[in-house]
């Protein structure tokens, strides 16, 4: 039974949705039994990671993101044992992820770089992924921050979702979890909990055939959650082929849970999907509690393996020939056969029952970025200065993350953490391929004349991207791709040149120099400052709920860009004037930029030119929060 429970994960419930207590105890329980719980989509406590000296016992293993959003810092991903990529929930497919506004305190807001009291949302597509393609990048850049984690996909248990879930073993994830519509998290509408997604059966059986039949079963790990309460529905999501098994409502039930259907009103009365303190206090729960119930599921599992004839969980996974449909039930129009059907093999024999072990199997490396790892490293270590050159192509993806994630282990983030003692300066010439900067830190600047692909400075927390063009540019390059500072906490940014579309979306504390961006820029933010001295596309500011954004523009044409439906444009004044000051004169030394330096040089009269786009003051949280789908992604 104690092996048995090792499979066991608890359901992505996220802090935030859970009161800390609740959280943290389910995090203890999976300790305690060796099996992982999941952080849910909304970051973690740092207080519970595990540091040296100190024991492994309060933190989740499993660690949830949505590209680059809500908690997802380098130290975050660094302490994970595995990364799971949010793509749907079963509860509410389609929808996405939500968080009211009242359960978005002082301490939620901090983990999540947000604001207090503003409803959080999650609607998928992420604003990164369109395609299979960007969401294998998503797997190589985590890959690369946390070589030592194995990467997993979230996927909706719907009829079809095998053919995804092949793309997203071929895109090099470790795992493939089918997450079934029953359940939900302590925010999920009524109407979405019973209205809403299929049951897992259909997913977790379209997918082990999809597998099986294109030869890559054995190349994964195949995880299922929506419901799963015995020790039976275990029994028979192995017999379906999945290898790990998901609790939720019920882990929350064996701590305490009485089932109120409260949590989006933040009124649960035993204290486990609330914020209020008063209710909090309430809270009698304890991980032994939920210990004690995965054993006695186990302890299930375990005989009901014994009456088949079967010696381990291994031999059961995938042996959907010892299933047979009911004939007890009123069952009327209902059809298992395709359930139930033994998926055909591939030429050559793919082991259909095969599980695979707790490691991540497949892990691409960037060349470059482990040898900027291995030469930059000691020096931040030691507490030395480290000056470094390379030439780059756009082969060389997602260069920087390695080193970002190392001292993010090593130190922790720059919000209160220790920073680390030496300083690197890297300098680039050439092509950078995508994700370059990505989950950067303190102490490390990266330089690079040339350009950039897609997704720079993701989820960077610290450090300085300088990207300047050659000197042979024509003038007024674009230098960036899309999608820059994607769930960015911290650092800077300076670009002489334009960059594409959704520029700094969901950017939490960066600051930025660019001269010029696309549409759907700054959509999303929480925080940072944002300058651009040139062009923007429609849609600025949509969703925007802290930061602001200055735009230079003459013709005053932002004021038909701007998604006035939560930010302003007005005229700068006093002190804001002299922070755009202060990040132009350092963009023009970081960069040497022609238009930057001309502003400069006549900064009297371009300054009547800026316009300030922010949140408007006139909205107070309780508005903002009674719009919810336009409140900051959760």
């Amino acid at each position: 039974a104690t092996s048995i429970a090792q499979r066991f994960f608890t359901g992505a419930m996220s802090l935030g949705a859970l009161s800390p207590e609740a959280h943290e105890d389910l995090a203890i329980a999976m300790n305690l039994v060796g099996g992982i719980s999941n952080t849910g989509e909304g970051g973690e406590d740092p207080r519970r990671f595990a540091t040296r000296g100190t024991a492994r016992d309060r933190d989740s293993r499993a660690k949830q993101v949505a590209s680059g959003r809500f908690g997802v810092t380098p130290q975050y991903l660094a302490q994970a044992d595995e990364l799971q990529i949010k793509i749907a929930q079963g509860s509410k497919p389609g929808e996405g992820g939500h968080l009211p506004g009242h359960k978005v305190t002082e301490l939620i807001a901090r983990l999540r770089h947000t604001q207090p009291g503003v409803s959080l949302i999650s609607p998928p597509p992420h604003h990164d992924i369109y395609s299979i393609e960007d969401l294998a990048q998503l797997i190589y850049d985590l890959k690369q921050v946390n070589p030592f984690a194995s990467v997993g996909v979230k996927l909706v248990a719907s009829d079809g979702v095998g053919v995804v879930a092949a793309g997203v073993v071929k895109g090099l994830a470790d795992a493939v979890q089918i997450a079934g519509a029953d359940g939900g998290t302590g925010a999920s509408p009524l109407s979405s909990i019973k209205h809403a997604g299929l049951p897992w059966e259909v997913g977790l059986a379209d997918a082990q055939r999809t597998l099986v039949a294109n030869g890559l079963r054995s190349r994964v790990r195949l995880q299922v959650d929506g419901g799963l309460r015995t020790g039976r529905d275990v029994l028979v999501a192995a017999l379906l082929g999945a290898d790990e098994y998901g609790f939720g409502t019920i882990a929350l039930i064996a701590e305490g849970c009485v089932m109120a259907r409260a949590c989006h009103r933040d009124t649960c009365p035993v204290g486990i999907a609330t914020q209020r303190e008063d209710l909090r206090a309430k809270y009698a729960g304890t991980p032994e509690m939920v210990a004690a119930y995965l054993l006695f599921v186990a302890e299930e599992v375990r005989r009901g393996l014994a009456v088949l004839g079967l010696r381990s969980l291994d031999e059961a996974v995938g042996r959907v020939d010892l299933l047979e449909p009911r004939v007890d039930v009123d069952a009327e129009g209902l059809e298992v056969s395709r359930l139930l059907a033994v998926p055909d093999m591939v030429a050559g024999g793919d082991d259909s029952r095969r599980y695979v072990e707790h490691v991540a199997l497949q892990s691409p490396r960037s060349a470059l970025g482990d040898r900027l790892f291995d030469e930059a490293f000691p020096a931040l270590f030691d507490g030395t200065m480290q000056g470094l050159r390379y030439d780059i192509r756009n082969a060389d993806r997602t260069v920087g993350a390695r080193l970002g994630g190392a001292v993010g282990l090593e130190f922790g983030d720059a919000d209160g953490q220790a920073r680390p003692l030496g300083t690197v300066s890297a300098r680039f010439d050439g092509e950078a391929g995508q994700s370059f900067g990505a989950f950067l830190t303190d102490g490390i600047e990266f330089v690079l004349t040339g350009e950039a692909n897609d997704y720079v400075g993701k989820g960077m927390a610290g450090g300085r991207v300088v990207i300047r063009p050659p000197a042979d540019d024509a003038g007024d390059p674009v230098l960036l791709g899309n999608t820059v500072l994607y769930g960015a906490t911290g650092g800077t940014l300076f670009v002489a040149g334009r960059a594409g579309e959704r520029f700094a979306v969901r950017n939490s504390g960066a600051d930025a120099v660019v001269e010029g961006v696309g549409d759907h820029a700054c959509e999303y933010m929480t925080g940072g400052t944002v300058v651009v001295l040139g062009p923007t596309g429609v849609n600025l500011g949509a969703g925007m709920t802290g930061g602001e954004c200055f735009v230079l523009d003459a013709t005053a044409e932002i004021l038909g860009r701007v998604n006035t439906q939560l930010v302003e444009a007005r005229r700068p004044e006093g002190a804001e004037l002299a922070r755009v000051h202060d990040l132009v004169a350092e963009h023009v030394e970081r960069t040497g930029s022609a238009r930057a330096t001309a502003l400069l040089e006549e900064w009297p009269e371009h300054r009547v030119h800026l316009w300030r786009v922010a949140p408007r003051t006139a909205i107070s949280r309780v508005e903002a929060t009674s719009r919810g789908a336009v409140g900051a992604p959760q």
